[in-house]
């Protein structure tokens, strides 16, 4: 057995933690991440990188809706996003991230 070990101190928390494990290779419990799905998180992620965007305030909607929606309440979050002149909730949104309720 290699005497050599992961640091420990790696952050899991924060925006840039699982990006910065991705491009080490090593998950979180210190394993290598599988050269198969590091080779198709790359190639999906190259595709992603070169999409057109549709402005900055419709993908920081986006990311608030799909983060926020794991954290606040429907009625909060939707409230949220009006008191900040975002438009609110779509329907499809509702059902997906809170399942229609």
């Amino acid at each position: 057995m290699s005497s050599e070990k992961t640091s420990t101190s790696q952050s899991t928390t924060g925006a840039d933690a699982i990006d910065e494990a991705i491009a080490q290779g090593i998950d979180f419990d210190g394993s290598p991440i599988p050269l198969a799905k590091l080779e198709l998180y790359r190639q999906v992620m190259g595709l992603e990188a070169g999409r057109q965007r549709s402005g900055v305030s419709n993908t920081m909607r986006s990311r608030i809706v799909r983060i926020g929606a794991k954290h606040i309440a429907q009625a909060e979050l939707n409230q949220m996003l009006i008191d900040a002149d975002f438009a609110p909730l779509k329907e499809k949104e509702i059902a997906f991230y809170y399942g229609g309720k």
